[in-house]
């Protein structure tokens, strides 16, 4: 699995998160992000020129919802069994793929950050209601037996907000105790830490961004 910065990539956390939820082995090659040479490294792996990129032998898949389908075709269990349950987990996590611009642009993944609030814009916080009532919905319906977005098992679904999860938390955004919980179970998962720490390592591999926020 090729994947960028681990404090800054949304779209590489979510198929690795996915993957070693199911307990896909893989091996992880990091593409650094913001230097001279990341798009052309990109490029000489896939022509479409961004991470994510799995290869699987003589397959290549690239883009982080069409990876965790990948995935789910080696381990089912990635999407719920109910039929309803997983066309709604395949719709919410398209929305997530394809929304949520203003929340992406102002908050913008950085596993480092120390929770710290911030002014947001009225089309942000339009996105992090969106975003809240998906998962209040989602936990009512589907949510039973478990602190998950589809119940007891971490899947797709759950991977695909995942960076949602660290915004959240990490621009110290109020939401209701349901979702509180929600996004407290997220970052309890070993997978989440694993992540985390190997985020926090590289501090010394790159300098952050500045956080004029």
């Amino acid at each position: 699995m090729i994947i960028a910065n681990k404090n800054y990539s949304s779209w590489s956390m979510r198929p690795w998160l996915a993957a070693k939820a199911a307990g896909i082995g893989f091996e992880e090659q990091i593409i650094w992000l913001r230097q001279p040479q990341t798009s052309a490294n990109i490029k000489t792996i896939s022509a479409a020129g961004k991470v994510p990129i799995l290869i699987d032998g003589d397959i290549l898949v690239h883009e982080s919802i069409a990876i965790l389908e990948y995935l789910a075709e080696i381990a089912p269990e990635l999407w719920p069994r109910d039929r309803e349950a997983r066309a709604h987990a395949r719709s919410i996590g398209a929305e997530m793929h394809s929304g949520f611009m203003p929340l992406r642009k102002n908050c913008p993944m950085n596993i480092k950050r120390q929770p710290r609030s911030i002014v947001l814009d009225t089309e942000t916080l339009a996105s992090v209601e969106r975003v809240v009532d998906l998962i209040v919905d989602c936990r009512a319906r589907f949510g039973a037996g478990g602190d998950f977005l589809f119940g007891t098992r971490f899947n797709n679904a759950d991977a695909m907000f995942a960076p949602v999860v660290n915004r959240l938390h990490a621009y110290d955004i109020k939401v209701p105790a349901l979702v509180r919980t929600y996004l407290d179970a997220v970052m309890a998962t070993p997978m989440w830490r694993e992540w985390e720490a190997a985020a926090l390592d590289e501090a010394e591999i790159i300098a952050d961004i500045d956080d004029v926020r």
